[in-house]
């Protein structure tokens, strides 16, 4: 079985720390994964959380792996003192870039499985002058893939996107019937693939109330009805639209597996209320796979041993499912 790849992110934020409790919470990750980011950064929080029976191996190629050791590959050698912990900064967001860079490129050469990321900062991803809205969008663009979406995970709730980073006063542009039909085939491919035999899909509305027959609106007239409708024409379990304020807690109950969700906040909200800690990001639509934990660098907290590592060992879990069924 072949190894995946986590990416540390940004070395300034909590993607080291929440690294290093992951693996010792599951030391079983530790063979069968290899860490693009600093070796050196990777030592300090060990040496600061106390974990002296986890060593550490400073690649020096891809293919120099050892057994029981903890293998980090460093595309942007550091020291530890160049690196501003807590703070927005170039060099952060230069390493968190090349990290994911050589990563990719290091599974698309089929020497990984999949990708597991800890997060980036997009505004320190720009002052390297990286101009992504983050990592879905670098992923599309260096993986392959025009046909991607962001779908959100949680074991009470669960999102895909229409839309993502993005302008609220855009999302128009971008919300097509062809669009929302690529999202639920999506959302029924994937899910199916972590062992749903026949995902029920809801699709919220765009609109409050879901546009109430065109009073709000008429998007859902024109756009959803007649996507859904194409959709179970598939033989998609799919219904919508709904009102998107009472969809997730419809889905929470039980009715619905997913809610694609027509833009970032409608459903990044609902499941950073529910599983803030817990809940994982998965790009779908792919050449390959990537997923994520579904929260930030969290400068305030850097440094300071407070992170928790729940989210990153759920994206590892989803990544191995993914691998396998893939």
């Amino acid at each position: 079985m072949k190894r995946f790849a986590i990416t540390m992110g940004d070395p300034c934020g909590i993607g080291a720390e929440i690294i290093v409790k992951a693996l010792k919470s599951r030391r079983d990750y530790i063979d069968k994964s290899v860490i693009f980011g600093n070796a050196d950064i990777i030592k300090y929080y060990i040496s600061l959380l106390n974990f002296d029976d986890i060593l550490v191996h400073k690649m020096s190629s891809l293919d120099d792996v050892k057994d029981g050791f903890i293998n980090v590959y460093d595309s942007n050698p550091a020291a530890v003192e160049e690196i501003p912990i807590g703070k927005i900064s170039k060099i952060g967001g230069e390493c968190a870039f090349s990290y994911v860079c050589k990563a990719i490129k290091a599974v698309l050469d089929k020497k990984f499985s999949s990708v597991v990321t800890a997060p980036l900062n997009k505004e320190a991803l720009h002052l390297a002058g990286h101009f992504y809205a983050g990592h879905t969008e670098i992923f599309a663009d260096l993986s392959g893939g025009d046909n991607f979406a962001m779908l959100l995970w949680s074991d009470k709730l669960k999102a895909i996107h229409v839309t993502t980073h993005i302008p609220l006063h855009n999302i128009f542009e971008v919300i097509t019937k062809e669009r929302i039909i690529k999202i639920v085939k999506l959302a029924d491919e994937t899910l199916k693939k972590l062992g749903y035999k026949i995902p029920r899909i809801a699709v919220a509305g765009i609109n409050p109330h879901a546009g109430e027959n065109g009073i709000f609106g008429n998007e859902e007239i024109e756009i959803v009805i007649p996507a859904v409708k194409e959709c179970l024409e598939m033989n998609i379990n799919v219904r919508g639209p709904i009102a998107p304020d009472t969809v997730f807690l419809r889905a929470l109950k039980g009715e619905f597996d997913i809610v694609a969700a027509m833009y970032h906040d409608q459903g990044h909200i609902p499941i950073k209320l529910l599983a803030f800690d817990t809940g994982v990001n998965i790009t779908v639509g792919l050449n390959i796979i990537r997923t994520s934990v579904d929260h930030g660098t969290a400068f305030d907290i850097a440094g300071k041993l407070e992170a928790k590592e729940q989210s990153l060992i759920k994206a590892i879990e989803i990544a191995e499912k993914l691998s396998l069924r893939s």
